[in-house]
């Protein structure tokens, strides 16, 4: 101590002068914020059509066709190409990849902007979601080898509030910006946004991201890719055509090609030197389990979503605005049940998977009974309780059913399972939305507005229930390191 009583400096700890080995450098940041607008572009574009499938038929033609590729379009594309993706960052580097995809993405959201018929932005919804899969796989392991192990999960814990305030404001936003008719362009600014902004990240991106060299010189199963995208694009063709057109001809050819080549395609799973989906992984039953739970409940709540949007939309006739408002219980249900959620996983594992589908469930007949008792005169004020219950159930089993589906996953294997999982969450999304929508249009032709949205509804409640069926076959508890993540 000095005479003053004051303590010597040379007395204090080394470690309470030392450098914060959390903290993030200014490059850091902007390298963070980067991947960042990467996957807000992708939420924000994988959720607009749901607000703007009406204003985009209205203007360009295409009617219920259009609705429904609009919605399954750019889920198909992403998640067949979303496990390629990765393995492309693998082969060719995380930073070329990234690039590509980023400039892939903005060409294609200029094309969806200017589109003058329907096949021109189904088709630029495809390309949008393929290069997605190629941007989108590159954010974290870039991260990872930018950050240190210490300044990793702090940049991760910025994943979790961008995301949400993005899936909350992103179709508010573009309900808003359809409603303002800014130059008289009606739904396009919603795409045409995306060329200022991706130029802007494609420029932060070659800037600054660090260049990295191929990681592995393994073949990708190209043939396997093909036999699924193929499969899945027969198979919701065929779906939305049939639908729409009758199910004769065509239709009806499409469907059973698409399942002999999903077929083929599980047979080159089998055989491939490299398959896209490791086949001992299809021999674990909970892993399986998860799978097929995933595959029913994202195609159920997705293609609800979308038809709520459509009810609020063709049957109330609401404003592409107020129609976004109106969802916007259910983005903050989801949200608020992912972040407190989250933690619950270590306590009550696959428990947690069925209070997240109980209360989905419990939303879902409360929506239907709303609707039922005040038919056309409900407003979205009146759905609002039932809409945030069933978002809370979806926050719920959105942070825990692939979680728990790894509990029995080696370790070894757990890249390849997360991957497959998130792909099949996409595709999900797609099949969800041709389905519900499918069944939404056909009864609105001959049953009115009313019913058509009550029976959609049941139908989810039931595929909801078909799911708490499989719950027991997943692992009691999602991996430790994972939930360390």
């Amino acid at each position: 101590m000095t005479r003053a009583g004051l303590p010597d400096v040379t007395e204090i700890p080394a470690a309470e002068n030392a450098p914060d080995p959390t903290r993030l450098t200014p490059r850091l940041r902007a390298i963070l914020a980067v991947v960042l607008l990467a996957d807000i572009l992708d939420l924000m574009d994988s959720t607009i059509t749901t607000i703007a499938a009406p204003s985009i038929a209205r203007q360009l033609g295409g009617g219920e066709s259009l609705i429904k590729w609009l919605g399954a379009s750019y889920a198909l594309a992403m998640g067949v190409l979303l496990v390629v993706g990765g393995r492309l960052g693998d082969r060719f580097g995380k930073r070329r990849v990234f690039l590509i995809g980023m400039t892939g993405f903005t060409a294609a959201s200029a094309m969806c902007g200017l589109s003058v018929d329907p096949a021109m932005i189904i088709v630029g919804r495809l390309i949008q979601g393929g290069f997605g899969a190629l941007m989108i796989p590159q954010g974290i392991s870039i991260l990872m080898t930018s950050f240190s192990r210490p300044q990793f999960p702090r940049a991760v814990s910025a994943f979790g509030p961008a995301m949400g305030v993005s899936a909350i404001l992103g179709p508010i936003a573009a309900g808003f910006i359809i409603s303002a008719n800014i130059g008289g362009l009606d739904w396009r600014p919603v795409f045409l946004i995306n060329i200022i902004l991706g130029l802007v990240g494609l420029l932060a991106a070659f800037t600054l991201l660090p260049r990295d060299r191929p990681q592995s010189s393994e073949a990708i199963d190209a043939i396997g890719a093909v036999l699924l995208g193929t499969s899945m694009l027969a198979l919701i063709f065929g779906l939305i055509q049939g639908s729409t057109d009758g199910w004769r001809g065509v239709p009806v050819v499409s469907l059973v090609a698409g399942v002999l080549l999903f077929a083929a395609f599980a047979v080159r799973q089998q055989r491939a030197p490299n398959p896209l989906i490791v086949t001992s992984l299809l021999k674990n039953r909970g892993f399986t389990s998860g799978m097929l739970l995933g595959l029913g409940f994202f195609s159920a709540v997705s293609g609800l979503a979308y038809v709520i949007s459509l009810f609020f939309q063709l049957v109330l006739h609401l404003s592409p605005a107020h129609a976004s408002l109106g969802l916007a219980p259910v983005m903050v249900g989801i949200i608020a049940a992912s972040i407190v959620c989250r933690p619950l996983l270590t306590v009550l594992g696959r428990r947690l998977v069925v209070l997240g589908l109980s209360t989905t469930l419990v939303g879902t007949i409360g929506l239907w009974l709303t609707v039922l008792a005040k038919g056309t005169s409900v407003s979205p004020w009146l759905a609002a309780p039932s809409l945030l219950v069933l978002g809370i159930g979806m926050g719920a089993c959105f942070s825990s059913i692939y979680e728990v589906a790894l509990g029995d996953v080696a370790k070894h294997e757990a890249g390849s399972a997360s991957g497959s999982l998130s792909a099949v969450q996409q595709l999900a999304g797609a099949i969800g939305s041709a389905i519900v929508t499918t069944v939404f249009f056909s009864i609105l032709r001959e049953g009115g507005g009313v019913r058509a949205m009550t029976v959609s509804v049941l139908v989810v409640a039931c595929v909801v229930v078909l799911c708490l069926g499989l719950v027991w076959l997943l692992p009691r508890a999602a991996p430790v390191d994972q939930l360390d993540l």
